[in-house]
């Protein structure tokens, strides 16, 4: 086993599985090179691991090895070579050697910087293993991103990873954790990217998907990860690429009616776009790190009851660390250039407003906007009642405000919305040249009978006993937080 104390360089790593007599198997690599399979053979004694390296580079001979696949860059073709490479192991060498060995296939499949010119340099690698001889095999598979300008480099950083890889699913994988951090050990999140990580088989029963996902944000391999309507982890650029994109930020701590009404409307008026019709469109709820590091470190039950409670009312979730909308919309534009829309609530409005975040800066706000409104990017705004936009400036606190019977006088109320909420004057000019021109639009259509909900008085009912939480979020919702006990419910005493 591996000494942690020690400096474990990409060498050392490849030296300590060579010499750890039960591993043994086969590299299949395509697209750059046989990197990983090259780190292992420099390191010496490769003789007690390796038992084949294969490289497929023709179409050809990869299709008669493997068989065909919709894209040769793609998790489809890296689940073929598993599929094939393992099974040949199995049939060659479990008779002779299964009893003492831990088989095990790495395989990746990658498109590094082309020498005709720019292209998208990424690729898919996993690794297929026994945890011990005669075990089931167990798999762990991951996207990555290569950002060294030169396909020489490209092809050290693969070699690096892949020999993180395979390290950590023989010497980490009862801490995954640990297992996601290492995976850019010798090599740095500057030069490569892991943006998707699934675990699947016997040794990963206690792994949770989405939470390695969040690991992969929280340590700093990828900005943003994605999950689908059934919990699965999705590879942002398999559902974000060519899509018109519509996005929704919050808390969603629960979610409410007030989150529902506001994406439901934004997206009615979004498919609508002339730069929309027609186009397959994507639809986001997204919950920032920030926002889920709020209370100074990660709840997983907590995260995972608000990813739960979206994939339950039939939403896709991007988990980000981009507080900034900008560098949102940013990571958008490296999938689609399409048309991409924001829905958010007024105080979502006034934040972006505010020049503190983006001293950082050269051109402050101006360069902020600059960068946020660029190709074809609008925001629709839903609407806030006069007496929570008060409480909101005075507080900062987006919560309701009761009137003196302690009831919401809706039809009274007058509503606050992009026309005419107040920025400060230096920025008003600024303001009403984005809504002029369109960047800003009032979401229609919506629910006056809601606008009082907030997320943050729902989880103080809930937390109090109160039932009339039951009345501000989904019915799906509601049943869900009962069964599961989520947000500190308590069912009433008998």
């Amino acid at each position: 086993m591996s000494d942690d104390k020690a400096l474990l360089t990409t060498n050392r790593k490849a030296l300590t599985i060579n010499l750890d007599g039960p591993i043994y198997g086969t590299f299949a690599e395509i697209g750059a090179g046989q990197e990983v399979a090259r780190v292992f053979f420099q390191a010496g004694g490769a003789s007690g691991t390796i038992a084949k390296t294969i490289s497929a580079y023709d179409m050809a001979f990869s299709d008669a090895i493997y068989g065909k696949a919709p894209r040769y860059v793609s998790r489809e073709r890296l689940g073929l070579m598993l599929d094939h490479e393992y099974q040949l192991l199995n049939e060659r060498l479990a008779s002779t050697r299964g009893a003492e060995t831990t088989f095990f296939v790495f395989a990746d499949t990658v498109a590094a910087k082309s020498f005709r010119g720019p292209n998208e340099a990424h690729g898919w690698m996993g690794i297929r293993f026994q945890a011990s001889p005669g075990a089931e095999p167990s798999e762990i598979v991951l996207h990555v991103r290569m950002w060294d300008k030169e396909n020489v480099l490209q092809q050290e950083a693969l070699g690096i990873v892949g020999t993180n890889l395979i390290y950590g699913a023989f010497y980490y994988r009862d801490d995954p954790a640990k297992f996601t951090q290492s995976l850019l050990d010798n090599v740095g999140a500057d030069r490569i990217e892991v943006d998707m990580l699934r675990f699947s088989g016997a040794a990963f029963r206690h792994v949770d998907n989405r939470l390695m996902s969040l690991h992969l944000v929280q340590f700093g391999l990828t900005n943003a990860v994605m999950f689908g309507t059934q919990g699965e982890v999705l590879q942002p650029s398999e559902v974000l690429y060519k899509k018109a994109i519509l996005v929704e930020r919050g808390s969603f701590r629960p979610v409410t009616h007030v989150n529902v009404d506001m994406l439901n409307c934004a997206t009615a008026q979004f498919v609508q776009e002339p730069l929309v019709k027609g186009k397959e469109v994507v639809v986001l709820m997204e919950i920032t790190m920030n926002n889920l590091l709020a209370a100074g470190e990660i709840d997983a039950q907590d995260f995972l009851s608000r990813v739960d409670l979206l994939a339950d009312i039939g939403f896709t979730v991007l988990i980000s660390n981009y507080s900034e909308y900008y560098r949102l919309t940013s990571y958008f534009r490296r999938y689609t250039k399409e048309m991409i829309g924001v829905a958010m609530g007024i105080n979502n409005l006034i934040e972006i407003f505010n020049e503190k975040y983006y001293e950082n800066l050269e051109g402050g706000i101006l360069e902020s906007f600059g960068r946020l409104f660029r190709h074809s990017v609008k925001l629709y705004i839903y609407p806030m009642r006069q007496e929570a936009y008060d409480r909101y400036l005075t507080t900062g606190q987006t919560t309701s405000v009761p009137t003196a019977t302690g009831s919401h006088s809706f039809a009274a109320s007058v509503l606050i919305n992009a026309k005419n909420v107040q920025v400060v004057d230096h920025l008003r000019n600024l303001y009403n040249h984005l809504l002029e021109n369109h960047y800003l639009e009032c979401i229609v259509g919506f629910d006056q009978a809601i606008l009082h909900i907030f997320s943050r008085d729902v989880l103080r009912r809930i937390r109090e006993k109160d039932p009339a939480w039951e009345q501000m979020v989904p019915a799906s919702v509601v049943a869900a937080i009962k069964k599961r006990r989520l947000f500190g419910y308590t069912p009433p005493a008998a």
